[in-house]
């Protein structure tokens, strides 16, 4: 079983239009509503794969019921934690050319006997989970420390933890030894204070991480593919994309596949860039099921391109 922990999820709404134009009475093609939150959208590529999923998620007021209704039904085992403000809606606006505009709410504050609950209610399910995902940024009211806490205290049950954050909270669980990190290339950017313009900045960055405390590093790198540096070497994995309709939730899927592949090695790595591209194939924050999947179209190896550039370079 994999166990998720959203700390801050969503309601997402995804419209498709023609053509996104300031000032301009837009009329959608097409319309999504789903369960958001990082943590959220691994539990739903999970559950696509068929494994079993529990998601741990504060929710509150009608946008929260509506998560976890939708979840459920999803076949997603839900764990909610009942809180005050209401859960934060976000608003995606897709263009035919993949271009995405994104509004992120801030998501309500949460009090400290919020934050214990979510920290007890990890703590029930800490035994059974094969692995703990723990994804996505911080409500207001937890501190950047909140995460590296949780690490400590899901490592003291015994359970392997992926994390999947940015910024201060991420600099802080490393000191919690993670056994996964999973930065994409601006997140691992600015953990490390400086631009990355080729895969071998990448890589190295990634070693940085691991060296501050990260058992593995899984860098996304979008169009680029991904990295897997742990203490067995360096792997890099590729799949050749068609056409992208929408990026919302790739990286997610990608973790997922990684996961329920067992978190470790070439084979782990290939199913999570299969993941991530067939997730960029799919409208909204939709999570592909087996079906959806082509795994003959992906490429691992241990012959990394370190001298290769990135397709959109990135500064911290």
């Amino acid at each position: 079983m994999i166990l998720t922990v959203t700390p801050n999820p969503s309601l997402d709404r995804t419209y498709e239009v023609p053509a996104l134009t300031r000032g301009d009475v837009l009329r959608a093609t097409g319309e999504r509503v789903d369960p958001g939150g990082k943590g959220v959208n691994v539990s739903r590529a999970v559950a696509a794969a068929g494994h079993r999923t529990v998601a741990v998620v504060p929710l509150g007021g009608a946008p929260g019921a509506l998560v976890a209704d939708l979840l459920a039904g999803q076949g997603i085992e839900v764990a909610p934690v009942p809180v005050a403000g209401p859960t934060r809606s976000n608003i995606a606006v897709a263009e035919p050319d993949g271009t995405l505009t994104k509004i992120n709410a801030p998501g309500p504050e949460l009090s400290a006997a919020e934050a214990l609950a979510i920290v007890s209610t990890v703590g029930a399910y800490s035994a059974r989970a094969d692995w703990i995902a723990c994804c996505g940024s911080l409500p207001r009211g937890l501190r950047p420390q909140w995460y590296a806490e949780l690490v400590t205290r899901a490592h003291g049950c015994g359970s392997r933890i992926a994390l999947d954050t940015s910024g201060p909270s991420l600099l802080a669980a490393l000191r919690a030894r993670p056994d996964v990190v999973k930065p994409n290339a601006e997140e691992l950017a600015e953990a490390v204070g400086r631009p990355l313009a080729t895969v071998g900045d990448v890589v190295e960055a990634a070693e940085e991480l691991r060296r501050a405390g990260a058992g593995a590093v899984l860098a996304s790198l979008g169009a680029d593919g991904q990295l897997l540096v742990d203490g067995d070497g360096v792997l890099y994995g590729h799949a050749a994309v068609a056409a992208v309709r929408s990026n919302v939730g790739a990286g997610d899927a990608s973790l997922a596949g990684f996961l329920a592949a067992g978190g470790r090695g070439p084979a782990a790595l290939a199913a999570a860039v299969a993941h991530g591209a067939a997730a960029v194939q799919l409208p909204g924050s939709e999570m592909p099921a087996p079906a959806d999947l082509d795994p003959a179209a992906v490429t691992v190896t241990a012959d990394v391109p370190l001298d290769r550039g990135l397709t959109e370079p990135v500064t911290k």
